[in-house]
């Protein structure tokens, strides 16, 4: 994470602590991290993805409404908040890297440095099936 600003590498490290997954962009969308807690829910570890600019990961899990639509990434709560720099929440269906179908919740907050400037956004999510 160097060469990003300490408000987003604070977000890493708070992400690191949760146990619920969180999502890390930087202010064009492209995915920095995803914490343990994410790995298990999608199914596939941070190591072996890697950062993934926002059209890749926006549609990777193929994001559906409760009928099976394909949701258009803008209701996407992280590129809501990359686009509009607000709060945003939203729940939907993804599949994971190892094909299970998860109901998800997400709410996606943008991460705004010292100085006011927009740095990036982060999302926590969580099946909306299990027990926390």
């Amino acid at each position: 994470m160097a060469g990003h600003a300490i408000e987003v590498i604070l977000s890493r490290q708070l992400a690191d602590s949760l146990n619920i997954p969180v999502f890390i962009v930087d202010p064009e969308g492209n995915l920095l991290f995803y914490n343990a807690p994410a790995e298990e829910l999608l199914g596939r570890r941070f190591e072996d993805t890697g950062e993934m600019p926002m059209e890749e990961w926006s549609t990777s899990f193929y994001p559906t409404d409760a009928d099976g639509t394909p949701i258009p990434s803008d209701k996407i709560p992280l590129v809501s908040s990359i686009k509009n720099q607000m709060p945003a929440h939203n729940n939907f269906w993804i599949n994971s890297f190892d094909g299970r179908s998860v109901n998800i919740s997400a709410t996606a907050i943008p991460i705004v440095g010292r100085a006011g400037k927009f740095v990036g956004a982060m999302a926590l999510f969580w099946d909306t099936e299990s027990k926390v």
